[in-house]
C-alpha cells in the first residue's frame, strides 16, 4: 500500500523530464532547412526531411566504369574550443573539409554528404549556426547536403557539449583513378597551404593551453586575432579548386596526400609506390605562426611537430614534371615542395624517415633540410 501511496505521489515521467525537448528539435531543424535546401541540386531527389537522402545517379550509367568512394570523419577535440568561445558555425568547415578532401585525392569528385549531431542539450540556434557551416562549406566544395541526424543525450553529454560526424560519397571512372600506381620517379611535390591547424593534434593543442594558463582571450603578438579565435580558425575546404584542375589537366596530377592525423611525411607516404621515396624540403615553405608558439610553449619536440600537425601544408600533389608549372599557377599560394625519386636506402635511418604508413605497405617520404 505504501507503495502504491508514493508512486501515485510521483510526477509522470515524460521524454521532456528525462532530458529529451522534441520541439526543440523540430524548431532547430527549421531554422536550418533554408541553409541545407541551398546546397540542393537537379541530382537531389525529394528534397529536404524524409527518411533518407535521395540522389539521382542515372547519369553513372555514362560511365564505362564506375567506382564509388566513401568517407566518414568528425572533427575531434577542436569542438572543445568552439563551444568554449560559444562559436559554432565554422566547426562545419572542418567537417566538410575533414570527410570530402579525403574522397577527392582518389580522384572521385565527392557528391553529396550527410551530419551527425549528438548533443546533450538541443538549442535550436546552436544546432542551426553548425549545420549552417556545414552547409556552407559543402557549397563551396559542391556537395550536396542531402541529410543528417541530431541526437540529443542528456546524461551522456554536457547540456553545452556536442560533437560532430559526417559521411559523404563521391565517383569517379576508373581508368581517372589516381594513386600510386601514377607515381613515377621524377614527379614534383606540389604543397598547398593550410589555413592554420585544421582539425588534427588538439589534444596536444589543448594540453600545451591549459598547461602554459593561456586564456583563449588572449591577444598573442604574433597573431592578428586572440588564441582562441586563431586555433579555431576553420580548415580550408580544397575539393573544389582540385577538381577543377583535374577536369583542366587530365593526366597533371598523378596522386594527392590530404595532410591530416600523423603529419605530413606519414600521410604523403601512403600514396608513394614501394622503392620510391618522396622527399620534402623545409626551407620551401615558411611555417606559420600558430605552430611555433604552440610548439615552443609547450616545447613540443620538433619531430613531435612534424608527427602530429601539418605545419601549414595542407594538402600534397605528386605531378607530372611537364605539368607542374600548369598546376601551379591553377592553385594560387602552391609552391614546389620536393620530388619523387627510387629509394636507395641513404635515408633509411634517419628519424625523420617514414615508411609504410598507415598500414599502407607502400613508399616512403621524408622532410629535409
Amino acid at each position: 500500500m505504501l507503495m502504491t501511496q508514493d508512486h501515485q505521489r510521483r510526477e509522470a515521467t515524460t521524454y521532456a523530464s528525462a532530458g529529451v525537448d522534441v520541439e526543440a528539435g523540430d524548431r532547430a531543424v527549421e531554422l536550418m532547412k533554408s541553409a541545407v535546401a541551398a546546397t540542393h541540386n537537379d541530382r537531389v531527389v525529394g528534397g529536404f526531411g524524409g527518411f533518407a537522402g535521395l540522389f539521382d545517379a542515372t547519369w553513372l550509367k555514362d560511365y564505362r566504369r564506375p567506382y564509388l568512394a566513401t568517407s566518414t570523419d568528425g572533427v575531434g577535440t577542436k569542438v572543445a574550443i568552439a563551444q568554449a568561445l560559444d562559436i559554432h558555425d565554422t566547426i562545419g568547415y572542418d567537417l566538410v573539409g575533414m570527410v570530402v578532401d579525403d574522397i577527392i585525392v582518389c580522384g572521385a569528385r565527392p557528391l553529396f554528404m550527410t551530419d551527425y549531431i549528438a548533443c546533450g542539450r538541443v538549442v535550436p540556434e546552436r544546432i542551426a549556426d553548425i549545420v549552417r557551416g556545414i552547409a556552407e562549406a559543402c557549397s563551396a566544395a559542391g556537395v550536396a547536403l542531402v541529410g543528417g541526424e541530431t541526437a540529443e543525450h542528456p546524461g551522456l553529454l554536457g547540456v553545452d557539449e556536442y560533437d560532430v560526424a559526417g559521411a559523404a560519397t563521391g565517383a569517379v571512372e576508373a581508368d581517372d583513378l589516381l594513386g600510386p600506381e601514377r607515381v613515377n620517379p621524377g614527379d614534383v611535390l606540389i604543397g598547398l597551404p593550410a589555413s592554420g591547424l585544421h582539425s588534427n593534434g588538439y589534444s596536444l593543442v589543448r594540453r600545451i593551453i591549459a598547461d602554459a594558463g593561456w586564456a583563449l582571450d588572449r591577444e598573442v603578438p604574433e597573431f592578428s586575432c586572440t588564441l582562441g579565435e586563431e586555433i579555431l580558425t576553420p580548415t580550408r575546404v580544397y575539393s573544389g579548386d582540385l577538381a577543377a584542375i583535374l577536369d583542366a589537366r587530365p593526366g597533371a596530377v598523378h596522386a594527392m596526400s590530404h595532410v591530416t592525423g600523423g603529419g605530413l611525411s606519414a600521410n604523403v607516404a601512403r600514396v608513394i609506390p614501394p622503392g620510391m621515396l618522396a622527399r620534402m624540403y623545409r626551407s620551401s615553405w615558411e611555417i606559420p605562426a600558430v605552430f611555433d608558439v604552440l610548439g615552443d610553449l609547450g616545447q613540443v619536440p620538433q619531430a613531435d611537430r612534424e608527427r602530429t600537425w601539418n605545419l601549414g601544408v595542407g594538402m600534397v600533389l605528386a605531378a607530372d614534371p611537364a605539368a607542374a608549372e600548369a598546376v601551379l599557377a591553377a592553385l594560387p599560394g602552391s609552391w614546389l615542395l620536393g620530388e619523387v625519386s627510387d629509394d636507395d636506402g641513404t635515408h633509411a635511418s634517419d628519424p625523420y624517415y617514414v615508411q609504410g604508413a598507415k598500414g599502407v605497405d607502400g613508399g616512403a617520404a621524408i622532410l629535409l633540410d
